[in-house]
C-alpha cells in the first residue's frame, strides 16, 4: 500500500504545472535536509567546500531547495516531454551537429544538474541515443523510473557488460550514447582521482568508448532558468581524452567540475561522490 501511495504521489506531482511541481520539489528538498542528519552530513560539507574553494557566494538554502527541484524536474520531464521540450533553450547546437556528422557517433555526458533529464530527449529529436543507467535496488522505484524515462529514439541499457556492448554497437552505427559521469562506479570499474580536491572513485568508461574510434565527447548541462521557466541547455566539446585510464578519469572530473560551476546550487550535493565502493582499492591520500 505504501509503495502504491508513493507511486500515485509521484505521478500527481508530474501532472501539475511545472512551476507548482518545482515549488513542491523545493519543499521536499527542505524537508529532506531538516529531517535527515545523514542527508545534511553529505550535503553541506560537499557544497560548502566547493563554493569556499572557488570563492563563490554561499547560498546553502537555495541549493537545498534546488536539490528537491532536481527530483521534481525529472518527474515532470518524464511525464510531459513535449511540454518540456518547448521550455528548453538550446545553445551551441551547431557544435553537437558537427560532432555527430563526423560519423563516429557521440559520447554524451550529463551530470546530475538542473533538468538533466531533458538533454537526451533533445538529442532524440535528431538521432537515436543509447543511455547507460543504474537500476534502482527498489523494484517499485525502478518501475517508476523506467516508465518515466521511456521515450522514442531513446534506448536505456543497464550498467553491466550487456549495456557496454549495446553502447559500443550504437557508436559503431554512428549514434549517440549517454553516460552520467558523476556516479560512483562499482568496485573494480573505476580509478581514484581528484574531484574538487578529494579522491573520488571515477569511471574511465567514456574515454575507453570514445577512444575506440575517435568518437567526439560532449559535456551537456541543463541549468534551471527559474521557477516554471524551463532550462538552458549548453554543450561543450571536450578535447580527446587520454588513453591512460587514470589520466582520462582526471580529465573527465575536471570537465565535470567546470560543468558544475556553471550552476553550483543546482548540483546533486546530497550524493556521496566520495564513497568507497565494495571491491575497490583504498583511496590514496591526496
Amino acid at each position: 500500500m505504501r509503495k502504491l501511495l508513493l507511486k500515485l504521489s509521484l505521478n500527481l506531482i508530474a501532472m501539475l504545472p511545472l512551476a507548482l511541481a518545482q515549488v513542491i520539489g523545493s519543499v521536499f528538498g527542505l524537508l529532506a535536509y531538516i529531517c535527515s542528519k545523514h542527508y545534511r552530513s553529505l550535503f553541506r560539507p560537499q557544497y560548502e567546500s566547493v563554493v569556499s574553494a572557488h570563492k563563490l557566494s554561499f547560498r546553502l538554502w537555495d541549493a537545498i531547495q534546488a536539490s528537491g527541484m532536481l527530483f521534481s524536474d525529472s518527474l515532470w520531464i518524464w511525464r510531459n516531454p513535449h511540454k518540456a521540450l518547448q521550455l528548453v533553450e538550446v545553445q551551441n547546437w551547431d557544435l553537437v551537429e558537427s560532432a555527430i556528422n563526423e560519423g563516429h557517433g557521440l559520447v554524451m555526458l550529463t551530470p546530475h544538474l538542473g533538468g538533466f533529464e531533458i538533454i537526451p530527449r533533445v538529442l532524440a529529436q535528431h538521432f537515436p541515443a543509447t543511455i547507460l543507467y543504474r537500476p534502482s535496488r527498489q523494484e517499485w522505484l525502478n518501475e517508476v523510473v523506467e516508465e518515466g524515462r521511456a521515450y522514442p529514439n531513446m534506448h536505456f541499457v543497464p550498467t553491466n557488460l550487456y549495456g557496454v556492448r549495446q553502447m559500443t554497437r550504437a557508436l559503431s552505427r554512428g549514434e549517440a550514447i549517454g553516460i552520467l559521469p558523476d556516479q560512483v562506479p562499482s568496485g573494480g570499474e573505476g580509478v581514484w582521482v581528484p574531484f574538487f580536491g578529494r579522491p573520488a572513485y571515477t569511471t574511465p568508461l567514456p574515454a575507453r568508448l570514445a577512444n575506440r574510434n575517435n568518437t567526439p565527447v560532449v559535456m551537456f548541462t541543463a541549468k534551471r532558468k527559474g521557477i516554471g521557466k524551463g532550462w538552458l541547455m549548453q554543450a561543450t566539446r571536450l578535447a580527446p581524452l587520454s588513453e591512460d585510464a587514470t589520466t582520462a578519469a582526471t580529465e573527465l572530473n575536471v570537465a565535470i567540475e567546470n560543468a558544475v560551476l556553471i550552476a553550483p546550487e543546482q548540483f546533486i550535493w546530497s550524493y556521496n561522490r566520495y564513497k568507497h565502493p565494495t571491491g575497490a582499492e583504498l583511496p590514496p591520500h591526496i
